[in-house]
């Protein structure tokens, strides 16, 4: 989704507000800085944060567990978000289709931009085969959090529902004899969540539009260069407009808008793709070769499975639970149902998305190589691979794309501005419904949340709070430290459901409707 610390995108200097912006990030860095560390601290000996691979463990345990449930329910997945099996009477807000677009809103960023740029450039090519592998076993992390999120949903009188990780946190546990451990966790949760709403989920997102814009309209001699504000404020407004009627004025939103983005991009990479059709072939072998050798690339084939794995986790978050919330908005009465449709999320944010702008990068030559030894060359000052440029980050996708034709960088910023902006509507669902959990479920307690989101959206594109965001980010990570470990307590309630499930869809107990 974005870029967990440290922060790969350099925001734009604004210096009327620096004094101010100085003041808070040190006032905010002072109390919050052993909880970040804490959070992104790597295993001893190594840069691989345990963070990552305590939701690597997990996705990894949930794909055994689930005997491999990403093969075996893919297809009927799909037929799932087809509608094939639609019951427009059953309880819930959104289609299938809907709560996977919400999702995929929230979790298609700029991380999957800028991101692998990161990754690709510092591990290597092999990176790329690490990171389709995690992405793989995500999609049973999704399932399982999913499944859980509509299982354990609240149904109201007026067809609304709230669903996520504070939900079967609470009710789940105490089923299991864990009331309290579950009652506490779950409001834990909602606190992250909140944070994480405000912070990596709108702020950073913010800022990020705005500096997008300044780049493409003149950098430093834009008009908008040092006026922030305006373009918060034209986000708010944006972002207002489609978040008061909630999430299903949300999803009808996000229905039309992620395929867009998703065309957009993916088809721009498809282009270049054919463009350099003849160097296919030669750009997986590299991709192949460095997963295990790491073709001369620092830390070996270790170093592209750190990154890769990274990756993949920073930016399809599954295990994390945000997702669960938009999911269980889902109109259905079999909650295995919409873990199926979930489990389409990591497959597309990471193993289609990341892997288009992984071989864009390879196959269109901006990581350097010998040209004697053909092995890509190691700047050890910048501690990545040399390119084109010395450029890195979001730059470099940029540089990838402009290779094949001149404009497509313009493509990539109308790209980013996209996918920054429907992870800060997905997030004001996720951060509302946290939100409610804590402070009531009335309309009132999400009217304020949603004025006070947008305001969070003008001071994240006027300021550079850096050290705000760096919490806000460890605080979305920390949910995923509460949400696994409810998972492991709770997964044999999903395989309770989906035994039960699958047995009468084999029966032909459960067909296809007519209606979609």
């Amino acid at each position: 989704m974005w870029l967990a610390p440290p922060l790969f995108f350099a925001f734009p200097a604004q210096a009327a507000a620096q004094s101010i912006d100085e003041t808070i990030n040190n006032a905010v860095a002072t109390v919050t800085t052993p909880f970040v560390q804490f959070i992104f601290s790597p295993l001893p000996g190594t840069s691989f944060p345990w963070i990552v691979l305590w939701l690597i463990v997990a996705a990894t345990i949930f794909t055994l567990y689930f005997g491999f449930v990403q093969v075996r329910a893919f297809s009927h997945a799909i037929s799932l978000v087809k509608g094939d099996y639609a019951h427009p009477e059953d309880a819930g807000e959104v289609s299938h289709f809907q709560a996977l677009a919400t999702a995929l809103s929230g979790t298609v960023g700029l991380g999957n931009i800028a991101g692998v740029a990161v990754a690709v450039s510092i591990g290597g090519p092999g990176a790329t085969f690490w990171m389709i592998l995690a992405g793989l076993t995500g999609m049973a992390s999704k399932f399982t959090e999913c499944t859980l999120g509509v299982k354990y949903r609240n149904e109201y009188p007026d067809g609304s529902v709230s669903g996520g990780p504070m939900y079967y946190l609470s009710k789940g546990l105490a089923e299991r004899g864990y009331a309290i451990p579950g009652r506490v966790l779950a409001i834990c949760f909602a606190v992250f969540c909140v944070l994480g709403a405000f912070g990596g989920g709108n702020m950073f997102q913010a800022n990020q539009v705005h500096s997008q814009l300044v780049n493409i309209s003149g950098g430093s001699a834009s008009w908008l260069s040092g006026k922030g504000w305006v373009t918060g404020l034209v986000l708010a407004v944006l972002v207002f407009l489609v978040i008061v009627g909630g999430i299903r004025s949300i999803a009808r939103f996000t229905e039309k808008f992620v395929p867009f983005m998703a065309v957009l991009y993916v088809g721009a990479a498809l282009v270049i793709l054919v463009m350099y059709a003849d160097k296919i072939p030669w750009a997986f072998g590299q991709i192949f070769a460095g997963a295990f050798t790491g073709l001369g690339i620092a830390g070996g084939f270790v170093g592209g499975l750190i990154q890769g794995f990274r990756r993949a986790a920073f930016s399809n978050e599954a295990g994390v639970g945000s997702a669960s919330i938009a999911h269980s908005a889902v109109r259905t009465k079999e909650p295995i149902t919409e873990g199926f449709v979930s489990l389409l999320e990591p497959f597309i944010d990471t193993v289609v998305i990341c892997t288009m702008t992984a071989l864009v990068i390879v196959i269109t030559g901006v990581l350097k190589t010998d040209p004697q030894t053909g092995l890509y060359i190691w700047d050890s000052a910048a501690g990545r691979v040399a390119t084109e440029g010395n450029l890195e980050g979001i730059d470099l996708t940029s540089a990838a794309f402009g290779k094949a034709i001149s404009w497509f960088p313009y493509v990539l910023t109308v790209a980013a501005i996209c996918f920054a902006f429907s992870t800060m509507i997905s997030w004001s669902y996720y951060g509302m419904k946290a939100w409610t959990y804590l402070f009531g479920e009335t309309n009132r307690s999400a009217k304020t949340f949603n004025v006070i989101f947008c305001v969070f959206v003008v001071i994240g594109a006027a300021m550079n709070l850096g050290a705000v965001i760096d919490f806000a980010d460890a605080a979305i990570f920390a949910m995923a430290l509460i949400n696994i470990a409810g998972l492991y307590v709770l997964m044999p309630v999903v395989k309770a459901e989906m035994t039960h499930y699958l047995r009468r869809l084999r029966s032909g107990e459960i067909r296809k409707t007519t209606t979609a």
